[in-house]
């Protein structure tokens, strides 16, 4: 088992969760229980899978589980753009998030990429 908290993608993932709690705080009412619920879930989904994925008996299952990650990431990333969008967030704090997300979907992709090395 391997401490996903010693992972800096964990790290960043975990700051992301926060920060986009943040910002979905300041959506309008009308969008709790759709948009703001679902971008709170795929956000969560991201650290989470890369947590459930240390926590597996095999390389083979957290690779697994560090793409889960990467889809939820991706899908963040369009839900952060819809709301964009929908003027539900100003350019900056868009431009932030989008970076943030980008950030992770690379260390991802490279995490994945040198485990799959070592199988």
């Amino acid at each position: 088992m391997i401490d996903y908290k010693n992972y800096k993608v964990w790290q960043k993932s975990h700051q992301l969760v926060i920060d986009v709690y943040k910002l979905t705080g300041t959506f309008p009412k009308s969008e709790q229980f759709n948009l703001v619920s679902q971008i709170n879930r795929a956000a969560v989904s991201i650290p989470t899978n890369i947590a459930e994925g240390c926590g597996r008996e095999t390389q083979k299952e957290l690779i697994r589980f560090l793409y889960f990650s990467s889809g939820s990431s991706h899908e963040l990333e369009y839900l952060i753009l819809i709301s964009k969008e929908l003027n539900f967030i100003q350019e900056e704090n868009y431009n932030k998030i989008l970076n943030e997300i980008i950030e992770i979907k690379k260390m991802l992709a490279s995490l994945i990429r040198k485990i799959s090395e070592t199988l």
